[in-house]
């Protein structure tokens, strides 16, 4: 009888693809997780012993590539740990971002392009898939807005703690005085919704307006009116998209991500420090911001809540921006 009472649940199991495949995942997280402190465990040993070896025979050689393996291994250990606090309900999902230009016209537009390429480039360091879900090119230069989709493990633990308002001073490659600006651009970070999470939408909530795409996606998205943007008139939310040629499909996107909007402002409603998050990206402008990236008249990153910087401006926004966000993770947890 116990025999098939296992059998019946493990069919039920079976029987929900949705239920399988979330359940499925976790478990592949947490192989994973178990599989990479296996590993420390057994490089660990090798550096130990390539180090004994190397003292034994007074080789400074092998003795500096132990060390350097150790320090590696101490590296990896402590973003570990860091990743073990990513335990949001939300925090293992793939992650929508979105980049907003603040005032400023060509400026704002140029740096928020910026940032959509250093998280770009951030992403495909960790080996993340990044699909451009929408963008509005700018007048001049850069974009007005972006929104991307970064698909990994726990793209979303990682990024949530991005959102809000970015500050760059700089000299302006626009300004023919070549004066010092300051532009803002803001940052929004919200989970991909799991299928098996119902977010209950009415239609006669929605309002949809189809448009002809502009910026990336080549003349054949440009030929009809295929970009679809959806808004939730009650909360105000919006979300367009415009990769596919086939409005139906956009609208199917579209409609993925309001219900990603809406399940993140929930989770926002249960969680005091996200509120706080909210609350910064409501002006985009002084005052506000949670890093500032100056590169005139000295050069300095700096985070605002955690304190963290670094002069390596460069660096960061090419993507080199993995202790910021540890620095944010171990602030939050």
């Amino acid at each position: 009888m116990e025999t098939l009472r296992r059998k019946s649940a493990a069919d039920d199991f079976w029987n929900d693809n949705t239920a399988a495949a979330k359940v499925l995942r976790e478990q592949n997280l947490l192989e994973n997780r178990v599989n990479t402190l296996q590993k420390l465990g057994s490089d660990r040993e090798d550096a130990l012993t390539l180090l004994e070896l190397g003292e034994g025979e007074n080789d400074a050689d092998t003795v500096s590539e132990a060390e350097t393996l150790l320090a590696t291994l101490a590296d990896t250990a402590r973003r570990k740990a860091l990743e073990a606090m990513l335990s949001g309900e939300a925090d293992s999902q793939d992650c929508y971002l979105e980049v907003n230009a603040g005032a400023g016209g060509t400026e704002a537009q140029d740096w928020a392009d910026m940032l959509q390429r250093m998280y770009r480039r951030w992403a495909e360091d960790k080996n993340f898939k990044v699909e451009t879900l929408h963008e509005s090119a700018g007048e001049e230069a850069g974009i007005k807005s972006a929104t991307l989709r970064i698909t990994g493990n726990y793209a979303f633990g990682w990024l949530r703690a991005e959102s809000g308002v970015h500050r760059l001073v700089r000299i302006s490659p626009f300004d023919a005085g070549k004066r010092r600006h300051t532009s803002f651009a803001s940052v929004a970070a919200w989970p991909v919704v799991d299928d098996d999470i119902e977010i209950d939408v009415q239609e006669k909530d929605l309002r949809v307006d189809t448009y002809r795409a502009s910026g990336a996606g080549g003349q054949h998205v440009n030929r009809t009116d295929s970009a679809v943007r959806v808004t939730h008139i009650p909360s105000g939310i919006v979300a367009q998209c415009q990769s596919d040629r086939s409005q139906h499909r956009n609208r199917a996107t579209a409609m993925a991500m309001l219900k990603a909007r809406l399940y993140e402002a929930e989770l926002r409603k249960r969680q005091e420090a996200a509120q706080s998050e909210a609350d910064s990206r409501s002006d985009i402008s002084w005052g506000h911001q949670i890093r500032s990236y100056v590169m005139q008249p000295y050069r300095l990153v700096k985070d605002t809540r955690t304190g963290f910087e670094s002069s390596q401006v460069d660096s960061v926004l090419d993507g080199d921006i993995d202790a910021f966000l540890e620095a944010a993770l171990a602030r939050t947890g």
